[in-house]
């Protein structure tokens, strides 16, 4: 089959902007505003990854944040209690968009038959006892059980009663219907699912589909690889790529090959296709945001190598505990590692590291102030400080330039 090679700086500079654009990171408010605005974005982009760590606001109001103006936090669980997202489990723990309901069907349906495993060990006996209570008496919270069991540090130490829960979750015959910090709250599904959602099992052929469709959706270019990313499903990966073939074959997809030799897909007329016009706009991004959650297409599309280094033993670190990417136009410029200080409501520029590029310095430095002040707001801090800076040359000026937040 056909493979278009990507030569030239400005082709790839088109790809790159077909991804922002199909991500709705160079628009301003592509998805609306507020609470319709987060919407719509989740519905266009697929899921929105939950994270524990809150070192700044956390991930799932974050990239609601970095594509929705005037969003607020509380405004997550409004759309969970109002049944319009739901929570389980994508290449990690997410929020999803109901309508997308159904094809988390057979991941239920593989754990609860015991064709994977959530849990090695199950306790059946506390399993029935729960459910029977939520049952009879209602929704209900980990924390709510009583059990004997000795607290121990670490979240993998989660006493039995969580356990159960979670794996009846998992299962498929409890949903999250409220949620309050990390503390969330079980009912089963029948009560918690809008009675209009489809609850049909998908075929195979509709789960590729649906995967495919949708990631062609929110990313414009993707990989074979990327399109299943972190699913180990074998059958769902042989469909996948047996569907992709055949769009292939009817020439309703074609393939693009980078400079690194990673072959891309899309869709056929989409090199042509008009794209937004680029502006001196920085986002501050999450590490956990879906644009650059596919660390090696990451790395083929926009040559930037990134990795959470929060992971990462301290001594072994180059960049800072918990490092923002920094996207400036369409290119990834740099990255900042940064702490919100909650209570004296200050945010800390631990590190600030910046890519080469040929962008002029003025026109970035007045981007990321008006990106840092207005990721204060985000974060309820009303100061900024910067600790250090890689760019030696540009420490003078950044110290300058944040003084009247500071």
């Amino acid at each position: 089959m056909t493979v278009i090679e990507i030569k030239y700086p400005q082709e790839l500079a088109r790809l790159r902007r077909l991804a922002l654009a199909a991500q709705g990171l160079l628009q301003t408010q592509p998805y609306g505003r507020g609470l319709e605005g987060a919407r719509k974005a989740i519905n266009h982009i697929g899921y929105v990854q939950i994270d524990t760590l809150s070192v700044v606001e956390r991930a799932h109001h974050h990239v609601f944040y970095s594509r929705v103006p005037d969003f607020k936090p509380a405004m997550t669980n409004q759309m969970l209690l109002k049944g319009d997202i739901f929570e389980y489990w994508s290449h990690a723990a997410a929020f999803l968009p109901i309508a997308d309901f159904r094809f988390s069907l057979p991941y239920k349906h593989a754990i609860k038959s015991g064709q994977t495993h959530w849990y090695k060990t199950l306790d059946k006996k506390l399993m029935d006892e729960l459910l029977a209570r939520i049952r009879s008496d209602g929704p209900i919270r980990s924390r709510d059980v009583e059990t004997n069991t000795t607290k121990r540090a670490g979240w993998w130490d989660w006493k039995p009663a969580k356990q159960a829960l979670e794996q009846m979750y998992m299962e498929g015959d409890l949903m999250v219907s409220d949620r309050k910090g990390f503390q969330k709250t079980y009912d089963l599904t029948e009560r918690v699912l809008p009675p209009h959602v489809n609850t049909q099992m998908p075929s195979m052929e509709e789960f590729a589909t649906h995967m495919l469709d949708q990631q062609l959706r929110c990313h414009g270019i993707v990989s074979l690889k990327g399109l299943t990313y972190q699913r180990r499903d074998t059958e769902l990966r042989k469909a996948v790529k047996a569907l992709v073939n055949e769009r292939l074959a009817q020439r309703t997809l074609e393939q693009v090959q980078v400079s690194s030799g990673e072959i891309f897909i899309v869709e056929t007329g989409s090199l042509e296709c008009t794209l937004p016009q680029l502006d001196d706009r920085m986002l501050i991004l999450s590490p956990f945001d879906n644009s650059v959650i596919q660390r090696e297409r990451l790395k083929a599309l926009f040559q930037f190598n990134y990795q959470m280094e929060c992971y990462v033993p301290e001594a072994k670190r180059q960049y800072g505990y918990f490092c923002l990417p920094l996207l400036y136009r369409d290119a990834f410029i740099g990255r900042m590692d940064c702490k919100a200080h909650r209570k004296i409501s200050h945010l800390e520029i631990k590190s600030l590291h910046w890519e080469q590029h040929n962008i002029d310095e003025d026109l970035v430095m007045t981007a990321f102030v008006d990106a840092i002040t207005q990721f204060c707001q985000f974060q309820q801090c009303d100061s900024v400080s910067l600790t250090k800076t890689h760019s030696k040359h540009l420490t003078q000026r950044l110290h300058s330039a944040l003084k009247p937040l500071g």
